[in-house]
């Protein structure tokens, strides 16, 4: 299905192509660039003195491929091979790009000896294979299925060639398609590669302007896989903007984005406190697809929704929830009983609260500090002591910050130096332990005039 994208004739099955074939045509999708890195069909070969054939095949530079290629066939090859260089030293000179790509094409079907004899150029002789040499032991490696080794050469030629804007490795890849067995998985790796080594741009430009056409003409649907780490590359750098303009283009030309694509960029849209565009992105998911967000997503959707006080949302949100016999994590209720208490609505925070006992989901000091920071507010400091006193005898919490904001707010509003102390005394049957501030707080109600019950001077 990839042979669209070099326009190459189909050989039949089993007959090897010359390697002096002229280069594939190009679809006009890649006339823009028409410059290929060297490889062995393209490549002029150095014109050999025929006296080369008089000498021992070891001293032949016409000769050193298959030279090589003897060595590498032996079955003591990994032994046997760093020693050639010192037997065929005066051939090394003339083990150029083109040679080391036969070499690679010979051992198309033997990985292991085709990275091998790739290491041995790169370590023991000290030459860099180009661009072309790479491609080949790509294919090779991808269409034997090891992934993990051919992802490390990938990512060591994008580094080689991320600098110099006349490489397309894309390209060189494509047209090595028609030298070797290959597999379509490499074009996908090539996109990881990029993200992998942190050149998102690169790697969504690699995906959008090559692959991403190409794969829609011929009925290949972009892996999920990839997908999903190109809008993780997107929001790794803080671009969200960008993930979700990629998944609405892909959308729009009628790809099936995988849901857990969508549910990670929503959740990511939720954690930088945009729960709206996550919100809109959930709705057109639902209702153009039919897609069901998982519970935890909407969990994350109604706290981020909390967060920003768009308590009506995320309430329905919430509602929705219920109606699915779904229950609603910790965090979501502390998001929503703290936007409540926030916004003044403090009687439905405590109908949620019970509502959250009911679902055996353990309150927490944030909920207590949330409803007695929301009592205090409305000056109903009779309400607040109760709360604390619930919280201290049924769960054992014995919250400082709450225990403070309620002393502060009755030494605050003229109450009086009695009242203040009486709290502090019961305060302190329960279990709770006054600190330096709760220490301020009473001394300054007790040095100020104005306030009723004042104690004399003596």
């Amino acid at each position: 299905m990839w042979r669209a994208l070099t326009g190459c004739v189909q050989r039949p099955e089993g007959q090897i192509p010359s390697l002096s074939e002229e280069m594939p045509t190009i679809s006009p999708f890649y006339e823009h660039n028409q410059l290929f890195l060297p490889r062995c069909s393209n490549i002029p070969k150095p014109i050999l003195n025929p006296l080369y054939n008089l000498l021992p095949q070891s001293q032949n530079p016409s000769k050193i491929v298959d030279v090589i290629c003897s060595t590498l066939n032996h079955s003591d090859y990994s032994v046997l091979l760093p020693n050639l260089r010192d037997e065929v030293k005066s051939l090394i000179p003339h083990l150029g790009y083109p040679e080391i790509s036969r070499v690679l094409l010979r051992f198309q079907s033997d990985a292991s000896r085709a990275i091998t004899f790739f290491k041995w150029v790169k370590f023991d002789l000290g030459k860099r294979p180009n661009v072309g040499n790479y491609c080949l032991l790509l294919h090779i490696l991808v269409s034997s299925k090891k992934f993990p080794l051919a992802m490390q050469f990938l990512c060591e030629l994008i580094e080689l060639t991320s600098k110099k804007e006349e490489v397309d490795v894309f390209r060189v890849l494509v047209s090595a398609t028609d030298e070797c067995n290959w597999d379509p998985v490499v074009f996908d790796m090539l996109v990881k590669g990029y993200l992998k080594l942190g050149l998102v741009e690169e790697g969504f430009r690699v995906f959008r302007e090559k692959l991403l056409h190409e794969m829609l003409g011929n009925s290949v649907v972009p892996d999920r896989f990839t997908c999903k780490v190109i809008v993780e590359g997107f929001v790794r750098e803080g671009r969200l903007l960008s993930a979700v303009n990629f998944v609405v283009e892909l959308r729009r030309l009628k790809v099936d984005i995988p849901f857990e694509v969508c549910d990670f960029l929503i959740v990511s849209l939720c954690q930088e406190g945009k729960p709206f565009a996550a919100k809109h992105l959930l709705d057109r998911i639902i209702e153009e697809e039919g897609h069901e967000a998982k519970p935890e997503t909407y969990n994350n959707l109604i706290e981020s929704l909390s967060r920003c006080d768009a308590i009506e949302e995320a309430l329905v949100l919430k509602g929705k929830l219920k109606n699915q016999n779904q229950v609603l994590d910790a965090k979501t209720y502390r998001a929503l009983i703290g936007c409540l208490c926030r916004i003044g609505r403090n009687r439905e925070a405590e109908s949620l609260m019970a509502e959250m006992f009911d679902s055996e989901v353990k309150p927490d000091s944030f909920i207590c500090g949330a409803l007695v920071y929301g009592y205090c507010k409305e000056l109903d400091f009779d309400k607040a002591e109760r709360l604390l006193s619930l919280f201290a005898m049924e769960f054992r919490i014995f919250d400082p910050e709450s225990y403070n904001s309620l002393v502060k707010a009755v030494c605050e509003t003229g109450c009086g130096y009695k009242k203040a102390l009486e709290l502090q005394e019961r305060m302190q049957r329960l279990g709770f332990v006054p600190n330096r501030l709760t220490c301020k707080y009473l001394i300054q109600v007790l040095e100020q005039p104005s306030l009723p019950n004042h104690l004399p001077e003596n």
